[in-house]
Order: C-alpha cells, then structure tokens, then sequence
C-alpha cells in the first residue's frame, strides 16, 4: 500500500465512468418501469447509478457487487446517509464467483464487462450471456461497453493496453447483443467532453498525491502510473475508443 495512501477516485467524480447528470437520468428512464423492480448492478464501484436508480423509483431494491471493499464501504454508507440503506444490499466480492439470492428486472454492467475475468477478447460475450442468466423473462439490460469509433492506428494499438479485437464498432456491438438473445431499446455513447471530464479526475488524485509527497519512496511509482495512463488516453484511446450505453430487453 502507499503510504500516505492516495484518495480514492470518487472524491473527485460522481460516476465510475464517462457520464454526465443528463445521461446518467436519461439511462435511468431507459429502464422504467421500475415499480417493485429488484435491480442487480455487477461492477458497481461506489454504486453511484443503482442509488440513482432506486432513489428514482421508491419501491425498486437493488444488489450492488464490486470486490473493491473501500468503493462499497462509500457506497454503504451513501446508502444510509440517503436513506436507501433498507432496499440495497451491497457485497464486497468477486462477481464471478457471486450467485444471486432471485433473478432480476434489470441488470447493470457499465464499463465492468472484465469483471468476469478470462480472457479478454471474450469480455463482452461474457457480459451478455451471464447477464441473460440473471433476468427475469423480458427483463433490461443496462450495457456500457467500449468500442471503436473509429478504426484506431497500429501506433494507437502500440500505446493500448488492449489488443484491437477486443472491441467491435457500435454496430458490430449491437449485431452481438442481438445474437445472444436481446432486443435494443436505446443505444447512445459517451461524448469527448464527458471522456474528457472523467479522465481528467482520474488522474487527479495522483497529480495531487505527488504535489503534496515529492519525496515518498513511492513518487516514482505514482508518477510512471500517471504518465502510463496520459499515454493511454492522449496517445491511444481520445476520440478513438467509445463508450456504448446499450438498453437492452431481454426474450
């Protein structure tokens, strides 16, 4: 662990992702109805959209798993101090290896299909098939997904930690949901400045740690992380890998 310990990307963004206020409500009314809906939400992070969710329709509960203990810790006690604690239950754990106590109305995996593990290429196939198991019969399915906007460069790649089949355009995205089952509801993707403005908190709080630590035996370290996820997106990803937001209905 560094030492002192460097604060944890929800202070400085509401969302785990590039999503603004707008989206995140126009998603949420994606997924309406929501009376009564129990709403299962994989990858959640700090759970930020599953609290918006429920507070959006007062007799839906909701599951929210991360294995990122501090990230559910701040989604708990969220979850109190917005009086919502009642209808979520929040787990700490490895979503592969999590199994649900009743099938869901709506799912959620935004920006989290990795959270199965394996390999990477199957990532997002993965995603829909364990999803499609946890619904409910004509259930949705809230996807975030990455995927090209535009075919990236050989040099782009070079800089990518992701190999280019990873990732498909937004029409090959949509041709594989429907392959495995579902129907669209509505497909829209992040913009530059919403990528722009989670990018940049992002790197926030090591820029900040290493104002505040010059001299840490840990300074190098922070800095090459920095530096490493700079190239990523200035020199790879920045207006070149998107950020599909799929509503999906399942059969």
């Amino acid at each position: 662990m560094t030492s002192p310990e460097i604060s944890p990307l929800y202070e400085d963004v509401t969302f785990h992702g590039p999503l603004s206020e707008v989206r995140a409500a126009r998603l949420i009314r994606s997924l309406m109805p929501l009376d009564g809906a129990h709403v299962i939400d994989l990858g959640c992070g700090w759970a930020e959209f599953l609290l918006r969710v429920l507070e959006a329709s007062p007799t839906a509960t909701g599951t929210g798993v991360d294995r990122n203990a501090t990230d559910i810790a701040h989604a708990q006690a969220n979850a109190d101090a917005r009086g919502l604690a009642d209808r979520l239950r929040l787990v700490a754990g490895d979503v592969a290896e999590w199994q649900p106590d009743e099938l869901a109305d709506v799912v959620i995996v935004n920006g989290a299909s990795q959270v199965w593990g394996g390999d990477p290429l199957q990532h997002t196939e993965n995603a829909l098939t364990e999803a499609r198991k946890l619904l409910k019969p004509g259930g949705r399915f809230l996807l975030g997904e990455g995927f090209w906007e535009r075919e990236p460069t050989e040099a782009q790649l070079a800089v990518l930690p992701l190999p280019r089949d990873q990732y498909r355009s937004l029409a090959g995205l949509v041709d594989l949901a429907h392959e495995h089952g579902f129907r669209l509801l509505a497909a829209e993707q992040a913009s530059l400045d919403e990528w722009d403005v989670f990018e940049n908190a992002h790197g926030l709080a090591w820029e900040r740690w290493l104002r505040a630590n010059p001299d840490s035996e840990h300074a190098a370290e922070i800095r090459a992380k920095a530096d490493r996820q700079r190239r990523w997106r200035l020199h790879g990803w920045r207006a070149t890998m998107g950020l599909a937001y799929l509503t999906l209905q399942a059969p």
